[in-house]
């Protein structure tokens, strides 16, 4: 039962070279997303909890830059 939510287990990441600081991330979805001072993205919800992972899709398609990605949790244990 662990190993299956671990494997369910979504993060998203930010490249911080690739962000043009827009900031439509942490506009939609500040559960999963907020600023620095910069107005940088920084990802508060690590790992994304499950009842937000539905948004993920659409936040990392609204990104401009290219720069959200979703990652899963690595099979090895």
């Amino acid at each position: 039962m662990t190993i299956h939510a671990q494997n369910r287990a979504q993060s998203l990441k930010v490249d911080r070279s690739a962000c043009a600081g827009h900031g439509l991330c942490y506009g939609a979805e500040p559960e999963i997303v907020d600023s620095d001072d910069q107005g940088f993205p920084i990802v508060v919800a690590e790992p994304v909890p499950e009842e937000l992972r539905d948004q993920l899709g659409a936040l990392v398609e609204m990104c401009p830059e290219r720069a959200l990605s979703v990652e899963l949790p690595n099979s090895e244990g």
